[in-house]
This record gives structure tokens, sequence and C-alpha cells, in this order.
């Protein structure tokens, strides 16, 4: 994992996060046409592993092929995040939209990478909704994008999903009104509550789960409580449609996107609903939508899904491969 320094980054809402980090690693070697870089943004909670079973010989993101940057999010705990900011800690922190996720990266490829143009972006879940913001705010710097399990617009479903999440964690005795003294365990386990054993799974696939593997994983990742009240409410306020220039249209602000757009999303999710990525690839003009044949609802699109992988790297292959 490397490490950009990129000085004060400043956000949307016109504060500042001072000495940003971006986190990220790469897979490959960027080509002397500086032409087979593809970008990949992480999820919710999530860093530059969430696309590991697409990376790799003969896979979809192929090392012999693409020059593969692979980014962490603002406050993931691995970039510049409420839980290792030096300067700015805990609830402290300034608040970020996915927007300003989008420009880190953007800063990381120009200006310390020397990268002018991607040949892709990728992500699933809050992944899938920065690739589509990056073809709205960025439309001239890629060929395409890959969104799988995308919304353009937070549905009130998945906000709701969020907040209460977030209510989980501040019902934890260790919540003091302004930031957590302890780490939250109780809280965590709520959390893994519905997050894990509920809205990860379909009724296809539920079975009894120990809610405490859950937790454990949860602490195995090191993730921070302040980073996922943080980070949840970006992605609850995400829609590209308030990107500057766009008035709130999300419609138009989709319309607006001249790369190749493949979305994929499975028959049923329980956290991004299906029908968001539809709408979005309907009001794309240069876009594909294909059904994740899979049962594991938002699950479809990692590797915890045998039928979601071989999928995913054989259509998402031959997407990346049509320019």
């Amino acid at each position: 994992m490397s490490l950009a320094g990129l000085g004060d980054l400043q956000l949307e809402s016109g504060e500042r996060i001072l000495d940003f980090q971006q986190s990220y690693v790469t897979h490959g070697t960027l080509n002397n046409e500086k032409s087979n870089a593809v970008l990949v943004c992480a999820s919710l909670t999530g860093n530059h592993k969430r696309l590991d079973f697409l990376i790799g010989a003969g896979l979809a993101l192929d090392p012999a092929r693409y020059f593969i940057v692979a980014t962490d999010a603002i406050g993931n705990g691995l970039s510049t995040s409420p839980s290792n900011s030096a300067q700015q800690p805990g609830m402290r922190f300034p608040h970020f939209v996915l927007r300003d996720m989008v420009s880190a990266q953007h800063r990381l490829l120009t200006e310390h990478l020397g990268i002018e143009h991607l040949h892709a972006v990728a992500g699933a879940s809050m992944g899938g909704m920065q690739a589509l913001q990056w073809a709205v705010s960025h439309a001239d710097f890629m060929g395409g994008i890959v969104a799988m399990t995308p919304m353009a617009k937070t549905h009130p479903w998945g906000a709701l999903v969020v907040s209460t999440a977030r209510a989980c964690l501040m019902a934890d005795p260790a919540w003091h009104g302004n930031g957590f003294a302890q780490r939250p365990d109780r809280g965590w386990r709520a959390y893994a509550g519905l997050m894990n054993a509920l809205l990860m799974r379909t009724p296809a696939v539920a079975r009894e789960v120990d809610l405490q593997i859950f937790v454990e994983q949860v602490k195995a990742q090191g993730f921070d409580a302040h980073d996922y009240l943080f980070q949840s409410k970006a992605y609850q306020a995400h829609d590209v449609g308030t990107t500057p220039g766009f008035a709130g249209d999300t419609t138009k602000a989709l319309g607006s996107i001249t790369a190749r757009a493949l979305l994929l999303a499975p028959p049923l999710d329980l956290f991004n609903p299906a029908e968001c990525a539809h709408d979005a690839a309907k009001a794309i003009r240069n876009a594909t939508f294909l059904e994740i044949p899979s049962n594991r609802g938002h699950q479809a699109a990692t590797k915890e899904s045998a039928t979601g992988i071989t999928f995913l790297n054989e259509h998402i292959g031959k997407f990346l491969r049509e320019w």
C-alpha cells in the first residue's frame, strides 16, 4: 500500500481536510502511452482489496493488460479519516461527499501518477456510485465505466439503512454525544445484525448466523465507528444531480455522460435497490445493463458469490476489451 501526500484537500463544502493522504495500491505496468490505466473505487467500509476477485491473470482486470490503481475512499481508515487524522480527529473531521472522494482520486492520478486519461473507472456499491460520479464530473477523462450495484442518487431505502446502522452504533454506552469513548462493541454487534446478517443476504440464502463472527471481522478489518459515521453520511447524501451545473437534476446529469457504461445488478438487492441501476442505465446514452445471475443480493458483486465472480469476470472483461 502507498500513500500520496496531496497537501490540503479542498472539499465541496468549503472546508478542507488538512494534510490529506490518499491511500492506493497498483497492479501491472503503465504503458508508454499511459493509456491502459483503470481506476478502482472502494465501497462503503471497503478498501483497495474490494475488487480483488476481478484482478489477476486471465481475469477481467488482468495486470498484463492494464495498470490498475485501486484506491481507498476518504474515511475508510487508510486514506486520511476521522480515525487517523492528527489534526482533525474524530468528530472534528470535516464532512465530505462522494464528489470529494472523486476529487482526491483525480488529484492522485494527475498530480502524483501523471495520468491524464483512464481506460476505465470501476467499482461496486459505493464504488459504483463513484464511477458514475466520475463520468459526470470528468466526462472526457475515461473511455468507460463499470458500475456494479450502483445508485446515481441514494434511494430513500439505502438512506434509511445507513441511518439505522449509525443509530445502532450510537446506542452503545461508549457514545457520549460527540464521539466514542472506546470501541462500541455492543453497537457493532447491532450493526452486524442489520448489515451483514440481513441486508447483505436474501431470503434465498438465509440461514442462522453467529453475529459475533461478523463483529470479529469488523475488528480484524480495524474499521472505526467514527469513520462509519462520516462515510455513511457521504453515501446517504449522494446524488449526481447535485453536481455543479445540473441544478439537482439526476437524469440530466446521467444524460451528460459520454463514456461507455456497463451497469450490473442482481435481481434482488436489499441494500442498493436493483431498480436504481436499471433506471441509471436508461438515462445514460451509451449504457448497457446486465443482470447478475446470483441470489446473493448485494453480495452478488463480491467474492462471496461464485456465480457472480464467473459472470462478472467474463462480461466486464469483454466490455473493457471493446476499445
